[in-house]
């Protein structure tokens, strides 16, 4: 008699959220295309038009359930865990570069390329994505040295812009402590200069104590 075999549960939940996770990536991967091909066209308002037609289109085969402002993704392992829309790190977001982060022996270092629909003065990337790209790198360090927090001061040094569709290192790192304070470092560089600092940045974030946790995150089960 031939018993068929059946997985876990876990085995395929886990299965499951692999798959979604990569279609979102794939998606992700399109429409950061997309974006990028729509500040660089040159393209007749006749095909602007076409192809805005489309783009409708295909935004209405979205349907279904649309999860609120303070719901986490199911897809999302946060706090800690990979983030799938983060403007930032996430692979599913158009917006981000996005960035992949490794650990090193002082903390972490980011791996992105801006690209055009990064822009601030021509050829170079936006000082406000300069911010955001330490800005996570930052609160990343703080989360791998086991002190997550929010960030309460950022404060910013731009040497030299950033080059537009240039391989670029984010560096994060932790300084120190102080009670539920936590001190953290970063800088932006090349990766085929990374002594020459193009952004640097100090940053203060504190980590909330479970009550404003739980205000602040209601979707997670018992607080942060």
């Amino acid at each position: 008699m031939h018993i068929p075999v059946t997985e876990p549960p876990a085995a395929a939940e886990a299965e499951h959220l692999e798959q979604q996770q990569a279609a979102i990536a794939r998606l992700g991967h399109e429409l950061r295309a997309l974006v990028e091909a729509t500040v660089r066209t040159a393209a007749s308002p006749d095909t602007l038009h076409r192809v805005a037609d489309g783009v409708r289109h295909v935004t209405g085969q979205l349907t279904g359930r649309r999860r609120a402002r303070t719901e986490i993704p199911e897809v999302d392992g946060f706090p800690g865990g990979p983030r799938m829309y983060s403007p930032v790190v996430g692979a599913g977001s158009p917006l981000a570069p996005p960035v992949r982060i490794t650990p090193t022996d002082e903390g972490l270092v980011g791996h992105c390329t801006l690209g055009i629909a990064h822009e601030g003065p021509p050829g170079y990337g936006h000082g406000g994505m300069s911010a955001m790209l330490l800005d996570e790198l930052m609160g990343q360090a703080c989360m791998a040295a086991g002190a997550p927090g929010l960030t309460v001061s950022l404060r910013m040094s731009y040497h030299r812009p950033i080059p537009l569709e240039t391989p670029l290192r984010v560096i994060g790192r932790v300084t120190g402590t102080d009670q539920r304070k936590v001190f953290a470092a970063g800088s932006i560089t090349t990766e085929a200069d990374p002594a020459t600092d193009l952004v640097t940045a100090d940053a203060v974030f504190i980590t909330p104590d479970p009550d404003r946790a739980r205000t602040l995150f209601p979707s997670l089960q018992g607080g942060a």
